[in-house]
Order: C-alpha cells, then sequence, then structure tokens
C-alpha cells in the first residue's frame, strides 16, 4: 500500500481531470468537501457564537444537531428521489439550498433562527451523499465503488481539517457572520458548473470515451425518468436487508458526529486553548481521517480483487476500523499531556474512516438497483446519530462538568458495531422478490 502524500494528492487530482468519469468523481469529491465545510463551520465558530448569544452547553447542543433532524428525515426520501429523477436534478436542487441556508446564517440573530438556518441546511444535504451514491453506481466500475466512496469520502474530512484553521481566519478578517456568506457562495458555484457538466446516463456525456464505457455497468434506462407502480422500491424487503447496516453506521456516526460537533470546543473549554490553538489542534485530529477514507476504500477493494469475497472485504475492513478506533480512544479517558491526546484522536478517528469506503460500497453490493434508497437506509443511522450524540454530550457535560464520559458511550458503541458487522452480509445479493439465495464468493459468480 502506498502511502499517501501531498504530491501524490496532486497526482490523483490531475489523473481524474484526464477523463469524463475522473472529472465527475472529481466533482463529486468537491461536493464532499463543500457539504462537511458547510455542516462543521458552526463547530468552529461555536465558541464565538455561543459567547454573542449567551447559550449554554446544553442550547449550543440543540444548534449543532439541528441540522441532522431534516437530514435524518430525507435519506431514505432523499435516496429514492435520487433513483427516480436521477443525481443531475437532485443534486442541483438539494445543492442551491444548502447554499441558501449557509449564507442565511450569516444573518442570523439568536438561538431560534440560527438554529432554523441550520434546518434548512440540513434539509438540502439530506439526500446528497444517497444521490451521489447513485451517480457513482453509474459511472463507477464495480471493482473500483471501495476506492470511489473511500476518496469521496477523504474530501469529506479534508473538509473537516481545513475548515477549523479557515473558519477561524475568516473570523478574524470579517467576522463569523460574513465567513458564513462567502462559504455559502463557494456552494453555488458548484451547483452551476454540476447542472451545466454532469449527465445521469454516461453514454448521452461527450467527453466520455468507449474504452470508459466498456468498464462501466449497463445504465438502467428507467432511471431518472420515473418509475412504474411495477418497479416500485420493494420496502419489505430492502428495509431488514440493509437494518444491519444501519445499525453499524449508527454506531460509527455517533463517534463520527462527537468529533465533527464537539472537538473544537473540547480543546477550548477543557483544555483553555484559545480559538487560533483549538483550530490547528482539530486540523490535525480531522486530517488524519482524510487518510483514513482513502486508504479504507484502497484496502477494501484491494481485498475484493485477491479474494473475490465482499464478506472480507467490506465486513472485516470495516471490523479492523471499529476496533482501532476504540483501542485508541482508551487512553484518551487518561492522558493528560496534550501532544499526546492529540496524537491519540487522531490515530482514533483514522481508524474510525477506514468504516466509510467499504460501508458505503455495502448498498451498491446488495441493491445496485436501488443503491440510492439503499444507502439513503444506511446513512439515516449516521444521521439519527447525529441528532443525539451532540444533544446527549453537551446535557452530560452541562450536568457532570465531565468531558470523558462521552468518549466512554462512543466505546460501548464501536464494541456493538464490530458485533453488528457480521449480520450485513454484502455477499448476499438483494432478490426482490423470493427467497434469497447467496452469491457465490469468486469474482466469475460476481
Amino acid at each position: 500500500m502506498t502511502t499517501i502524500s501531498a504530491k501524490g494528492f496532486v497526482r490523483e487530482v490531475q489523473r481524474m481531470c484526464g477523463t469524463a468519469t475522473g472529472r465527475v468523481l472529481l466533482m463529486l469529491c468537491l461536493m464532499y468537501f463543500i457539504t462537511y465545510v458547510d455542516r462543521v463551520n458552526l463547530s468552529t465558530a461555536a465558541p464565538v457564537i455561543k459567547k454573542e448569544f449567551g447559550l449554554s452547553n446544553t442550547e449550543l447542543g440543540w444548534v449543532l444537531s439541528a441540522f441532522a433532524y431534516p437530514y435524518a428525515l430525507f435519506q431514505i426520501a432523499g435516496g429514492f428521489v435520487g433513483d427516480r429523477f436521477g443525481p443531475r436534478m437532485t443534486l442541483g436542487i438539494c445543492g442551491f439550498i444548502w447554499a441558501v441556508a449557509t449564507v442565511l446564517t450569516g444573518f442570523t440573530g439568536g438561538l431560534a433562527s440560527l438554529f432554523v438556518a441550520r434546518v434548512m441546511l440540513g434539509f438540502g444535504e439530506g439526500a446528497t451523499f444517497p444521490t451521489a451514491t447513485r451517480a457513482m453506481a453509474n459511472w463507477t466500475p464495480k471493482g473500483g465503488r471501495g476506492y470511489a466512496q473511500g476518496v469521496t469520502h477523504s474530501f469529506a474530512r479534508l473538509g473537516n481539517a481545513v475548515t477549523p484553521p479557515v473558519v477561524a481566519a475568516l473570523i478574524a478578517w470579517i467576522s463569523w457572520r460574513g465567513s458564513f456568506v462567502i462559504l455559502g457562495l463557494i456552494s453555488a458555484v458548484w451547483v452551476a458548473v454540476w447542472v451545466l457538466y454532469f449527465r445521469n446516463d454516461p453514454k448521452t456525456h461527450r467527453g466520455v470515451t468507449q474504452a470508459e464505457l466498456d468498464g462501466l455497468p449497463a445504465f438502467d434506462t428507467r432511471g431518472g425518468r420515473g418509475k412504474s407502480a411495477a418497479d416500485r422500491v420493494p420496502w419489505s424487503r430492502l428495509l431488514p436487508r440493509m437494518m444491519p447496516t444501519t445499525i453499524v453506521y449508527f454506531c460509527y456516526g455517533w463517534t463520527l458526529w462527537l468529533y465533527i460537533t464537539w472537538l473544537p470546543s473540547y480543546f477550548v473549554q477543557a483544555h483553555g486553548l484559545n480559538l487560533k490553538d483549538s483550530a490547528m489542534f482539530s486540523f490535525g485530529v480531522f486530517f488524519a481521517g482524510v487518510i483514513g477514507d482513502t486508504v479504507g476504500g484502497m484496502v477494501s477493494d484491494r481485498v475484493y480483487v485477491r479474494t473475490g469475497s465482499l464478506a472480507k472485504a467490506r465486513r472485516n475492513t470495516i471490523l479492523i476500523s471499529l476496533i482501532g478506533s476504540l483501542i485508541c480512544l482508551v487512553p484518551v479517558l487518561f492522558v493528560q499531556n496534550l501532544v499526546v491526546l492529540a496524537c491519540c484522536l487522531s490515530a482514533a478517528f483514522f481508524f474510525l474512516e477506514l468504516t466509510i469506503g467499504p460501508i458505503w460500497s455495502v448498498p451498491m453490493d446488495i441493491a445496485p438497483k436501488y443503491s440510492g434508497t439503499a444507502s439513503g437506509l444506511m446513512n439515516t443511522g449516521s444521521a439519527f446519530a447525529a441528532i443525539v450524540s451532540p444533544l446527549v454530550a453537551g446535557y452530560v457535560i452541562d450536568v457532570t462538568g465531565n468531558w470523558y464520559l462521552p468518549f466512554i458511550m462512543s466505546i460501548g458503541l464501536l464494541v456493538l458495531g464490530g458485533f453488528c458487522a457480521f449480520l450485513m452480509h454484502p455477499e448476499t445479493p438483494f432478490e426482490e422478490t423470493g427467497p434469497v439465495i447467496p452469491a457465490g464468493r469468486t469474482l466469475a459468480a460476481e
């Protein structure tokens, strides 16, 4: 496995720009990056906003979780819309909504308006990841799905990493309000480029080559045009098939959202750092996730190519991820040295993010025809975690003054996620009717 370097990252971006499929993947990477900047920016600005609006940790927890209510609600519905109307229209509309919501956040005047702006952001971003998965199902070869999911989510974690120092710099330059306006306008630029460039069917794209088309799966001509009653999503069978994956993703999401929403405030309140120093420590921790996302997807695909087993490629990588994160979180409960503490948090986040590539490949492995809906079902787990994790953490910190209890909860949920990973069965294809028959374990059978 090659190491990830700045030069390697630049070369990979250049490689993407050379083909139509690569450019589509790069645009999705930028979307993941921007959406995470727009959802994490509030966490970085939270200490300043908390002081200006006079909020308690519990009230701040409500605001930090406000994004997640519509985000969770629209995961399944958004995935269904993406399957039905196609990623081009769906992501275009969603992007417009989240761009406006980000700009409006800069004009809020208190707890209520801030809460409403974050709810609007969650509404706009609710369908993005399931719909992006639908786009990848059409534009990515099967053997490259783990990598595609890993690299797009690595851009999301890159958004996590750069947001604290960037937003801190913007706050120092033009205030926290101005920072939200600028970030919202950047989102609007992406929306315009996406609508102009992307096509739901790769065959209708002027820039795609025959060699690229030969490596892509057959396009479902019904996608993006609506489906007849006979082609409606078989919810009664799809829901139980995806439920174990949803539970695993909830367990992962609890720790993810603890990091995303409370890490900058943790460094400020628990260790007495200023906003600038907190941003730099947060950057280091989140950047470890950038590497973890990419490595997890690459490892998962490599294992699949070598063994032909989706169970080993997806489940085993996820198990290593959750167990490794658990082990690295334990020292956080006892270590006092800030540098060592940051290293432990970084290692835990690196292992946690190994989950992303393989677990987002599972909906495409199980039900490619309904990959948008299936990934929406799965991402509901993380979206629900995005509601309860910030709220519970804020309440526990207010009541007990103990910053370690939320991490203890994370350790327990990582254990639960490891057990549930054995119930996912990505190697077993989804059957719309009749009994579920396990697939063969070889590449030929796939």
